[in-house]
């Protein structure tokens, strides 16, 4: 069973900066890329940033040059360092890995971690 822990959310105001942090277990198959994506207020999830295992990262444009995503791969980590933070990054954040069994690629799910900025 894969188990995540999340940490690093909490209340900033804008412009200052949060560090998120995920460590998945009890993964045996191998992990195709790891990341975040976030769910605001009365809206769907949607992509924050993920890395891929070969290092390509992918950002959703409302957060490139302010948040910078990285990976510990030995531990099945994942990091968010976010910079400049806007009110509109309020939202629960939930760990992502993508997990590559028997040729498909599924998607597993932290619990989420809720960012709020407000001044």
């Amino acid at each position: 069973q894969v188990k995540f822990v999340e940490s690093g959310g909490g209340l900033v105001q804008p412009g200052e900066s949060l560090r998120l942090s995920c460590e998945a277990s009890g993964i045996i198959f191998p992990v195709r890329g790891m990341g975040w994506y976030r769910q605001p207020p009365g809206q769907e999830r949607e992509l924050v940033a993920v890395v891929m295992t070969d290092g390509t990262t992918n950002y959703a444009d409302s957060v490139k040059g302010r948040f910078t995503v990285s990976k510990d791969s030995d531990k099945h980590a994942v990091y968010l360092q976010m910079n400049s933070l806007k009110p509109g990054d309020t939202a629960v954040y939930y760990c992502n890995a993508k997990i590559y069994i028997i040729s498909q690629t599924f998607d597993y799910w932290g619990q989420g971690t809720q960012v709020t900025v407000s001044s």
